[in-house]
Order: C-alpha cells, then sequence, then structure tokens
C-alpha cells in the first residue's frame, strides 16, 4: 500500500488566511509531518527518539506509509519544512486490515470497535506548531476530518490522546474523573490490553470535583469529549512519550449537523492571533 495513492479528491483544500489544510501528495510533504512532529514530541515535549529518529530528526513508524497524512499549511512559513505547522495521521480500517492493523492495537483491545458495522478511522500523532496553536488551525484541522468522515462514510472515529506525565497517582483526579463522567457503551468500548492495564478508577465518583478535573484535562481531550467523545477502560503508560494514554472513542452520528455548519462557516476565518 503506498500512502499517495490516496484519494485526494476526499479532501478538498480548505483555505483560512494564510492557511491550508489538505491531505499530503507527496513523500516531501510527508517528512514535513515527520520533522513537525519530532519538534513537538521529542523537543517539545521530552520524548526519547530512537537513535536513528535522533539523526534524522524525524519521528516515523511502519503506519507512515499506509496512512493518510492531513496537514496544515502556512503560506508564511518559509523556514519550516513545506510550510506545515499541523498534522493528523489518519488510518481506515479497509486498509488497516490490509496492512499492519491499527496502531493503537498495541495499547488497547479493539475487539468491540472491530464488531462496528461499516467504516471506522483511527486519528493519531496528531500536533501543532507552537507557533499556531490557535482556534483558527484547530478548526481547518478538524473540519477537513468531519469532511473525510462524511466522504467515507465512518461511522466511529478513535484513537489514543495522552495525558502528560506517567505518575497516575499525580493523575487520579483527571483519571477518575474520565471513568465516572465519560467512559464508552459496552458495546464501542476498548480495553487497555492486560499487561498493561492502568486501571482509571482512582478516586470516588462523590470526591470529584467536575469544574477542577475538567479545566486539568489537556486541550485535544477536551475537544473529543465537547464532540459527544467517550473513553475507553483502563489508561496505558508510554515510557517513550512520557504520557499517559487513553483510548478515545466518537461516534459520528454524534458530531450533529450544528458541528457540521458551524466549521464549514469557520473555514472562511482568518487567523486573528
Amino acid at each position: 500500500m503506498d500512502t499517495l495513492t490516496a484519494n485526494f479528491d476526499s479532501i478538498a483544500p480548505i483555505t483560512s488566511g494564510n492557511l491550508i489544510v489538505r491531505l499530503a501528495e507527496s513523500r516531501e510533504e510527508i517528512a514535513a509531518a515527520q520533522s513537525l512532529r519530532y519538534r513537538v514530541f521529542y523537543e517539545e515535549m521530552d520524548a526519547v527518539p530512537s537513535p536513528e529518529m535522533e539523526f534524522l530528526r524525524s519521528d516515523f513508524d511502519q503506519f507512515d506509509d499506509v496512512c493518510d497524512h492531513l496537514l496544515v499549511f502556512c503560506k508564511d512559513r518559509t523556514d519550516l519544512p513545506c510550510g506545515v505547522v499541523g498534522t493528523y495521521r489518519i488510518l481506515r480500517r479497509s486498509v488497516a486490515m490490509r496492512c499492519n492493523g491499527f496502531y493503537s492495537a498495541s495499547e488497547f483491545d479493539l475487539g468491540p470497535l472491530l464488531d462496528v458495522e461499516g467504516e471506522i478511522m483511527e486519528l493519531g500523532r496528531s500536533c501543532v506548531d507552537v507557533d499556531h496553536r490557535t482556534r483558527p488551525t484547530m478548526q481547518l484541522l478538524w473540519q477537513a476530518i468531519a469532511t473525510y468522515a462524511q466522504h467515507y462514510q465512518i461511522e466511529v472515529l478513535f484513537g489514543c490522546a495522552s495525558v502528560p506525565g506517567i505518575d497516575v497517582d499525580k493523575l487520579k483526579r483527571l483519571l477518575s474523573y474520565l471513568h465516572h463522567f465519560h467512559l464508552a457503551p459496552t458495546e464501542i468500548r476498548p480495553r487497555a490490553v492486560a499487561d498493561r492495564y492502568v486501571d482509571l478508577n482512582r478516586m470516588p465518583k462523590a470526591a470529584i470535583e467536575i469544574r477542577p478535573a475538567w479545566k486539568s484535562l489537556p486541550p485535544l481531550i477536551k475537544g473529543y469529549l465537547r464532540l459527544g467523545g467517550f473513553v475507553g477502560d483502563g489508561a496505558v503508560i508510554d515510557p517513550q512519550f512520557n504520557t499517559t494514554d487513553v483510548s478515545i472513542i466518537v461516534k459520528t452520528r454524534l458530531i450533529t449537523e450544528k458541528y457540521f455548519k458551524h466549521y464549514e462557516r469557520s473555514a472562511h476565518w482568518s487567523p486573528d492571533r
């Protein structure tokens, strides 16, 4: 499978001011996304690269060759490879089952999701350049994801989302909040693999103050939950990235018509900060 055979027409380029979002169309653009991922994950967030990654200053794995790479380009960032300032990696089941499976299967038992009828897709390797972590950038990414999901008639979106840190005692309020208030329905609930399973339920529900717990969530997880998303059963410690990972699941039918209309309008907004 060659990622460059993707159906680019599934995501028409979307422009907002000096930003444009579309699928990668060349290996050079995929390399630019891998370079961005390296800067964010390894230089900014202190993940531990392999010697080859460190030498090449690139984050890569075997899934890059079969995924679609959604990219945000900034026309003004001539200092960055291809001007790439944001990226998301997308893997549909119809592709994954012919190749390496899903990335998150190494952390979570995806059996309940694989039982879902219709197409499903995994989102991952999301990151945005530090100078472009603004509302317009994320709006463009999510409008493109919504368009992609509609084009391929996706029933469920899923993936791993990371919480910084691996000391689960320090994260007990956050993890317990996700367990008590956002646990996925049984029929679509992945479970952390047995040998890496970390229980999310670390505090009684009555002991959790909802507002402080919500504020403590990483922005990406908040974004998924605002879309009506859920979390799976258990978390996984990722020592390479110094994170605690949870499984995120979003039924596309819960992404309402109002949501799509909102992001259609936002495509015409110009960055203001």
